[in-house]
């Protein structure tokens, strides 16, 4: 019987923005693939016909952190929440329906444990060699990767020195989801 993963791993990198959390598979010459808005919405994505080695998911946080507490009221009746709601439930039913060699969804610190659970894991980017923090919760089956923790230079009490950066653009959003290197390196060593 012939190896399903033999013309290479693919990986699922589902509302990847940047990529960078992918990038180390990328960088190995994994066949990475990422699903993202506005180009490819996860919620009408097809699962490829090919074996899917691994996903990774990062559903926008928008409705859920934390930090936005104060809005979710409104948010729950306006309908947001459902609309968020949704990409995390294609996100996992992509996960379901590709029957991954490991599968990982994070989100920050907030109200989608009260959706899906505990989270198997949290942890600061600090904890992986980037001197700052920014909580973040991973939920799935996957190896935890192993830490490499530095002190953290930017601290906020609202969990990320990031929240400073204000504003609404779709740049400070960005700035602000972007997967900290060290700990997408991490992960990629554990979960290869």
């Amino acid at each position: 019987m012939s190896d399903p993963f033999e013309f290479g791993r693919v990986i699922l990198d589902l509302c990847g923005g940047t990529g960078a959390w992918s990038q180390p598979y990328a960088d190995a010459g994994y066949d990475v693939r990422v699903i993202t808005m506005p180009d490819h919405d996860v919620r009408l994505f097809t699962v490829p016909e090919e074996p899917v080695w691994g996903i990774l998911a990062a559903p926008p946080c928008t409705h859920f952190a934390g930090s936005g507490a104060q809005y979710w009221p409104e948010k729950d009746a306006d309908g947001r929440t459902l609309e968020g709601l949704s990409v995390v439930d294609a996100c996992l039913r992509i996960i379901c329906s590709c029957w991954p060699q490991w599968w990982v969804l994070e989100n920050p610190v907030g109200r989608l444990v009260h959706y899906i659970g505990k989270p198997q894991m949290m942890f600061d980017p600090c904890d992986y060699g980037d001197p700052y923090t920014k909580k973040t919760l991973l939920w799935g089956e996957f190896n935890v990767p192993e830490r490499n923790p530095v002190e953290p230079v930017k601290v906020c009490g609202q969990g990320s020195w990031l929240m400073q950066l204000g504003g609404k653009s779709e740049r400070t959003k960005e700035l602000r989801s972007v997967t900290p290197p060290g700990f997408a390196r991490a992960f990629f060593e554990a979960n290869p």
